[in-house]
């Protein structure tokens, strides 16, 4: 029997983010693994004119909960849903639920997090820092408390190349700079934004490292324990190899270059590309909440969730996998065949942008407006190049991690619970993973059918055949221009029709000989 999955059965858990991609695998695998969990609470506000209801309603309709629906088919009685918002006071739950919580919860596992990486200051500072506080003020007060769980990042500390298990200390003192923006002008903050995020990329990485912070000082009064997983990719195993269901980060790109949409992407061929699959963050974020739970360290523990110090992948090589995947199988009303130029080197970039990207994007545009229709393709390129742009910071250099909390606890799990809450990504077969990723994306993001292959096939043989007639024309044709103004080049063209004129001649005259 696992002990990990034994733990959560008749326990209370709180999760917040549970409508995000993280949030839904692991209220699945919660679900899934430990049927007889008690309840599951999570925090949820109402968006784009859904109430809560129905944004809940819609989520467990979700294919990522086809396995437990299959096992436990009134899995949903166990969610709980309670309106709320991280970024107002107390956040904004009403005095009946949050009486209830205080009285049931068990475990929490605050997810919640804009993960924009534009996100201006202010609302990154409400949502990961201040959403954070308040969570902290409310976990304080649960009385059958056992374990507060906080997922970061491991870019938290990006400004660092060596990243370490442990807190580092903030910036800035937070409650100064809350105060800051709360009455500066927002013009103001956007303005200054650069200045007080000093080395940090973005919004993002920045208020994530405060956050870190905050849990942190709470060390004393709650069992807490942060988790820092790199860039979430598609899963590895659970609920099934390559689900995926949002374009963020890596998942735009793959989809970008399978439609043949990217052709250039600027990144160092032999940097780490710190993938790690979401069921092995999901499994460790499950783990380390029994392990905080039950063996109650006596320092805080700091998990780093990465996989380029235990099992490298270099984006060279991950662009080198996802082309030829997409090439086997690919996908449908594909804009151009799949092709990526992967360079470090800025004007070589900027050269492959304008004529892989800007040029056929307005020579389309032209065409869509010779018969009629509106131009689309140079908006999808400049929103394309402005999120390159953001992860350029990424996709250019490396870091190391350092993970041995993360084997610490790996030790400590029974065979049972290694098998059903496996985090060892030395298992991680690259090749493999990202030939499912990109599947994943196929049917999940997109929603095309596998049977669909050899139409898709074709489509691409048809689009080698435009280029290769486009590629000649355009040859031909600035070839004849050089003929017309140069008698050098007219003599090389003579030369060169001549010399396979008489190639032709030999051969076939050599046939008929060999007859």
């Amino acid at each position: 029997m696992s002990s990990i999955a034994a733990y959560y059965n008749r326990k209370t858990v709180l999760i917040t983010g549970a409508t995000g991609f993280m949030g839904k695998v692991l209220m699945e695998k919660l679900l899934r693994s430990s049927p007889n969990v008690e309840a599951v609470y999570i925090l949820v506000r109402p968006k784009a004119g859904q109430s809560m209801q129905e944004r809940v309603a819609n989520m467990v309709k979700s294919k990522v909960f086809d396995r437990v629906r299959e096992d436990c088919p009134h899995f949903q009685e166990k969610i709980k849903p309670i309106n709320a918002e991280l970024t107002q006071p107390n956040l904004a739950i009403s005095a009946k639920d949050s009486q209830e919580l205080l009285s049931r919860v068990n475990v929490v596992f605050h997810c919640a997090a804009t993960i924009r990486f534009d996100e201006p200051l202010k609302h990154a500072l409400l949502l990961n820092v201040m959403g954070t506080q308040q969570l902290l003020l409310l976990s304080r007060q649960m009385q059958k408390l056992e374990a507060f769980i906080h997922v970061s990042t491991a870019y938290a500390n990006c400004n660092r190349r060596n990243i370490d298990e442990v807190i580092y200390p903030p910036p800035v003192e937070i409650k100064k700079l809350c105060d800051l923006v709360e009455w500066l002008d927002e013009s103001i903050i956007q303005e200054i934004t650069p200045k007080l995020i000093g080395d940090w990329p973005n919004t993002y990485t920045y208020t994530k490292a405060l956050a870190e912070y905050l849990v942190q000082q709470e060390k004393d009064h709650l069992n807490v324990a942060i988790i820092r997983p790199s860039i979430v990719g598609a899963s590895w195993h659970e609920p099934f190899p390559g689900w995926i269901d949002n374009f963020n980060g890596p998942s735009g790109m793959i989809i970008a270059a399978g439609k043949g949409i990217l052709q250039t992407v600027k990144v160092n061929n032999d940097a780490v590309a710190d993938l790690i699959p979401v069921d092995v963050v999901i499994n460790l974020i499950l783990a380390a909440g029994w392990y905080t739970a039950v063996h109650r360290p006596k320092t805080m523990m700091v998990y780093n969730c990465t996989t380029g110090g235990i099992n490298p992948f270099c984006w060279g090589d991950i662009g080198y996998h996802v082309i030829s995947t997409f090439k086997r199988n690919p996908l449908e009303q594909a804009f151009r065949i799949p092709s990526a130029q992967m360079t470090s080197n800025h004007l070589i970039n900027q050269y492959w942008i304008t004529v892989s990207h800007k040029a056929p994007a307005m020579l389309y545009d032209f065409y869509l407006r010779l018969t009629g229709r509106k131009p689309r393709m140079m908006k999808i390129f400049n929103r394309l190049h402005k999120s390159m742009m953001l992860l350029e910071y990424f996709t250019t250099q490396s870091w190391e991690w350092s993970s041995e909390n993360m084997n610490m606890l790996m030790a400590q799990l029974s065979p049972e619970d290694r098998r059903l809450f496996n985090f060892d990504v030395r298992q991680l077969h690259w090749s493999e993973y990202i030939e499912n990723y990109c599947i994943g994306a196929k049917k999940y993001l997109l929603n095309e059918d596998m049977s669909g292959i050899p139409a898709a096939k074709q489509h691409l043989r048809k689009l080698r055949n435009i280029q290769y007639a486009f590629n000649t024309t355009l040859l031909v044709i600035i070839w004849r221009i050089f003929i017309a103004r140069s008698q050098m080049a007219r003599n090389i063209w003579y030369f060169v029709v001549s010399l396979c004129y008489k190639f032709l001649s030999y051969f076939r005259a050599s046939s008929t000989l060999r007859h």
